[in-house]
């Protein structure tokens, strides 16, 4: 049992300064202030002058490692634990990528287990950039309703000269098995979708909406701030009822090349009359970001940070004078609704015990509490990855 005394809660709306008290990886109670009885073996957390936020969802992570464009040595390497836990993410969602044949779906169940195992919650999409859908079991709808961790689809390339060059037909398919296995399992049954530099952008995510009865909230279209005719595309998208996802990870010269910080995205899209509902942001942390020139060819690659998610939030607020609660909204709640993770983003009695003391002049990560088990404490790491 914990109780944290006295802090300045972010639900992510803020509630004002409260006590809350954690049992059994979940939070029981939030009230002005509370007293546990005197025989309890509870550990008091003093909040003082500190944020309490909901823990951070990630909702497109390369766990396993990406990459593979330049060759075998350009792979880049698995997620560690501690990684995650300095970055205030306590729920991850894993995916593949480009290379769905050396990393496997069972690759990926195992890591995701393994994630669960050291103290996070973890979730996978079934599949890669391929289409036809590389599965574990027999298809898509198989995969959600009897692999718990799976709770969608992804990453599936479009637009992109890595992808499968899928027809709209094929795409359709994907979304509508997502969609009818999502529901089977009372599951978020989403499309993760790797979005390219081609032309194409969204003109099959417009066609779904625009020409069959699936539901736009099933289609999560991701690096949508890659480039400036995207993101504008996307603010019309958006603004007819679709969902954009920001990559936070980038490169300098990915940015004078065109890509948009998340931070500046988010202000862009606000300011155009996104709803912030529509918005989120993921780090495809441990992926590649790799440099191609005019022939395709691969010259370079760095591998994307998990810690770049929370620090987009971080400039949103201090640079583009975004609140507090609007921006930690794409990072927290409004993942956890998309997912339907409905024990995820908020800071509310009953959820799971996900939590981040937060300074509140820096906004820097202090504390991080994952399922009710203090992993980091005034920024002393408490716990690693069993081979770290």
């Amino acid at each position: 049992m914990l109780l944290i005394r006295n802090v300045a809660v972010y639900a992510p709306a803020p509630l004002g300064v409260k006590d809350v008290f954690l049992a059994g990886g979940e939070i029981c109670a939030i009230r002005d202030a509370i007293e546990p009885g005197p025989d309890l073996p509870v550990e008091v957390i003093d909040g003082t002058g500190k944020l309490l936020l909901p823990g951070f969802i990630d909702s497109h992570v390369h766990i396993l490692g990406g990459g593979g464009e330049g060759g075998y040595r350009s792979r880049t390497p698995e997620l560690k634990l501690s990684d995650l836990v300095r970055a205030g993410t306590t729920t991850v969602v894993g995916c593949l990528g480009t290379d769905g044949v050396t990393r496997r779906m069972e690759n990926l169940i195992a890591k995701a287990k393994q994630l669960k195992d050291e103290g996070v919650s973890c979730y996978i999409y079934t599949g890669s950039y391929d289409v036809p859908v590389r599965t574990f079991l027999a298809d898509i709808r198989s995969d959600l309703l009897f692999i718990d961790e799976v709770i969608g689809v992804g990453e599936i390339a479009i637009a992109d000269h890595r992808s499968s060059q899928p027809t709209f037909e094929e795409f359709v398919r994907i979304v509508a098995d997502a969609r009818v296995g999502g529901m089977l399992s009372g599951k978020g049954g989403v499309v993760n979708i790797h979005m390219g530099d081609d032309g194409q952008m969204l003109e099959y995510l417009e066609r779904v909406k625009a020409e069959t009865p699936l539901p736009a909230y099933h289609m999560i279209p991701t690096h949508m701030n890659r480039n400036p005719l995207l993101f504008e595309r996307g603010i019309t998208y958006a603004k007819g009822g679709g969902y954009v996802d920001f990559t936070t990870s980038s490169y300098a010269s990915f940015q004078e090349d065109g890509e948009l910080k998340s931070s500046d995205g988010l202000k862009k899209m606000l300011d155009a009359g996104v709803p912030i509902e529509h918005i989120t942001f993921s780090s495809d942390g441990q992926g590649s970001l790799p440099i191609f020139n005019r022939e395709g060819e691969n010259i370079d690659v760095q591998v994307a940070r998990v810690d770049t998610l929370y620090q987009e939030v971080r400039d949103a607020v201090q640079q583009e004078n975004i609140p507090l609660e609007t921006a930690l909204r794409t990072i927290t709640s409004n993942v956890a609704d998309h997912l339907r993770l409905t024990r995820k983003g908020r800071v509310r009695e009953g959820n799971d015990a996900d939590l981040v003391l937060a300074d509140p002049d820096t906004l820097e990560v202090r504390t991080v509490i994952a399922r009710g088990q203090v992993m980091l404490r005034d920024g002393e790491l408490l716990v690693k990855g069993s081979f770290e």
